[in-house]
């Protein structure tokens, strides 16, 4: 951590997007192929609109599988950064096992819901009497395939975070280029229509799966075997934790589409469009606004290392001015999806098809009205993503959801009520309109609350070269004087003592802020866990961790927490100590130390606690003040003094 990252304090911002914003923006795209290049070929066939319309009705049946899939995977990603963390192979092989089986045993049940339920599922999502026979078509053969499809999705986030980006990229990019070359010689070659365009999807999918899967032969940091694919509820749990938020989004996702479809298809009805209309339209219009997010989200995600290590760094400037540079871009997109949009709407919906009457009509109030404000709806998504790489996944959730359910869903039902079919239409740029009303006081916020955060006085803490002999840990329950213990451990035995020192090591050699990584397991959210595996946290961690054994390596010394017994378990001078104590005993010491209320004291004692253990859980995987992970136990209410003299005797006994 401590060089290899450094330079992203140091090198110029302009070029460090360059080098990695760009590789991610290559790879939305690509995967945006999928997505839209059945709808071109369809358009221009003699089925049509119509056939638009049956994709369109099936696609967000499909985001379903896929929101269990990414998911598994990027759980799995996050996950595995943890282990790699704790050099804990095992355990990522485990997670990585049982996700893929879960995916398949998930692929199976999909496949047969969605064969039993397959009509009224499709007629739920906008299929008239006109498009079923499509719908339906396409439909029987995507579903054969969601296994394969889940399977690839699920471990493509995993090739990511081996450390393998590009081979990920490459599986997706062969299988969109398939998907292009068979989909103009099924559909209009060999005349298979819409069941054309299913077979060239499928078999784009079933390719990117094989070269997925050829990775797991030659993957770096985890080795699959059978036991792998044991079920371990306590790690699969994990994993499902991490990966919520991704579903949650995948999810709202599917809520959108369905609420549109069923808005548009019943006030389509009774309009001069009919009901497919709207859908085939609607279906088009959701596709290329995916390609101009999917630009945008790879500037921010190639942005998100930057902005995670430099937020670390208290490095608050750079900070501002990757978040300015990446504003920019997303406006400057915005803009020139925008002028398209409004002014030449006709070339983009030329290129699904050259219907002309109602449709063209429909089709062009669709993408003046709809995405008339794509540029805040641009900047929302980045502001979303912004605040997960800066460790706020509060705020990205508040942001993303604020848009999408808060405010689009119920205009959706709303409107259609007093604009007919038009009502959806409007929903998306006002849903946009106030959003970044929303997230906008949520960034000026953020922004003025690290303006006024002063970087800790810098200290030059030095490592202090130490004589042979035990490595003394110490973990310890809010209250029960652990620290103060410690310190008279070290003093008894004549060997240095580190306590906050461990944290001014840490932020020296990394470059990150001291008093950032003071804080780092003191967070107690309901997104903890998540916040924990985010960019800025993980810098500081891993920063930690090697100033821990940096300082154990010099010698005989105590280490006072930071879940150090576990960063140095391959020690084999290491002498593991937990002290605890009756709460009431904690509870009095914790009242006369800082002068708490006894309903204070046991509030900070609780939470203290609390998050002691949280954190050594995500650190270890270990289960915090467990007999079984330490040398002794000690209650320290017989005395501070009486407990070290305890511990030294311990400790020498050892000799």
């Amino acid at each position: 951590m401590n060089e290899e990252n450094k330079f992203l304090g140091n090198e110029k911002i302009s070029k460090l997007l360059l080098k990695f914003s760009i590789p991610c923006i290559l790879s939305l795209l690509i995967s945006s192929l999928y997505n839209i290049v059945d709808q071109i070929f369809i358009g221009n066939s003699e089925i049509g609109y119509l056939g638009n319309a049956a994709t369109t009705i099936v696609f967000p049946i499909t985001i379903i599988s896929v929101a269990f899939a990414w998911c598994l995977g990027d759980g799995n990603a996050a996950f595995l950064s943890l282990c790699q963390g704790r050099k804990n192979t095992k355990d990522a092989d485990k997670a990585i096992g049982n996700s893929i089986l879960i995916s398949f045993v998930i692929s199976i049940l999909f496949v047969i819901l969605g064969f039993i339920f397959m009509d009224k599922l499709l007629y739920l999502f906008g299929a008239s009497e006109a498009s079923i026979g499509l719908a339906r078509d396409y439909f029987t053969i995507i579903l054969s395939a969601i296994p394969i499809y889940m399977l690839a999705n699920t471990v493509n986030s995993i090739i990511r975070a081996d450390g393998s980006p590009t081979y990920s990229m490459v599986s997706t990019l062969i299988g969109a280029i398939l998907n292009i070359i068979l989909d103009p010689i099924f559909i209009f070659v060999f005349k298979m229509g819409i069941k054309g365009a299913a077979w060239a999807t499928i078999l784009g999918q079933f390719v990117s799966f094989i070269v997925s899967f050829i990775y797991f032969f030659r993957s770096k940091t985890f080795k699959l075997s059978l036991d792998s694919f044991k079920i371990n509820f306590s790690i699969f749990g994990n994993v499902i934790k991490l990966g919520v938020s991704t579903f949650i989004t995948q999810m709202s996702i599917v809520v959108i589409s369905l609420i549109c479809n069923i808005m548009l298809a019943k006030y389509g009805a009774i309009s001069k469009y009919g009901s497919d209309i709207p859908i085939a339209v609607i279906g088009i219009c959701m596709k290329v606004f995916t390609i101009v997010i999917n630009i945008v989200v790879g500037i921010i995600l190639g942005a998100q290392p930057i902005l995670g290590y430099n937020f670390g760094a208290k490095k608050y400037n750079r900070v501002r001015k990757t978040f300015k540079i990446v504003m920019l871009l997303t406006f400057l997109v915005g803009i020139v999806s925008t002028i398209i949009f409004e002014v030449f709407p006709e070339l983009v919906i030329k290129l699904f098809g050259t219907e002309d009457g109602l449709y063209m009509e429909f089709a062009v109030k669709t993408f003046r009205i709809f995405l008339m404000f794509v540029t805040f709806t641009c900047c929302i998504k980045v502001i979303s993503i912004f605040f997960q790489a800066v460790g706020e996944p509060i705020k990205a959730t508040i942001v993303s959801l604020a848009r999408d359910i808060i405010l689009f869903v119920p205009l959706v039902i709303i409107l259609p009520k007093y604009f007919g079919v038009e009502g959806p239409l409007y929903a998306a740029p006002i849903a946009d309109f106030f959003a970044i009303i929303v997230s906008t006081i949520l960034v000026v916020i953020f922004f003025k609350r690290i303006s006024k955060e002063e970087n800790m006085k810098k200290t030059n803490t030095t490592v202090q070269k130490s004589k042979e002999g035990f490595i003394i840990t110490i973990s310890r329950e809010h209250g029960s004087q652990g620290k103060y213990i410690g310190k008279l451990v070290a003093e008894k035995l004549g060997i240095p003592y580190y306590y906050k020192e461990m944290t001014a090591i840490a932020a020296q050699e990394s470059g990150l802020d001291r008093e950032f990584v003071s804080k780092i397991n003191q967070s107690n959210n309901i997104m903890h866990d998540l916040y924990l595996t985010t960019s800025p946290v993980q810098y500081a961690i891993d920063a930690q961790n090697k100033a821990i054994r940096m300082i154990a390596d010099q010698g005989a010394c105590v280490l006072v927490g930071r879940a150090a017994d576990y960063v140095l378990q391959d020690y084999k001078n290491l002498i593991k100590i937990f002290i605890y104590a009756s709460k009431d005993y904690r509870v009095k010491n914790i009242m006369e130390m800082y002068n708490d209320s006894e309903k204070d004291a046991i509030k900070n004692v609780e939470k203290s606690d609390k998050n002691r253990a949280s954190y050594y859980k995500i650190i270890s995987g270990k289960t915090w003040g467990d007999v079984n992970n330490y040398n002794l136990c000690i209650d320290s209410s017989v005395g501070k003094e009486k407990t070290a003299d305890i511990i030294c005797e311990f400790v020498k006994s050892f000799f």
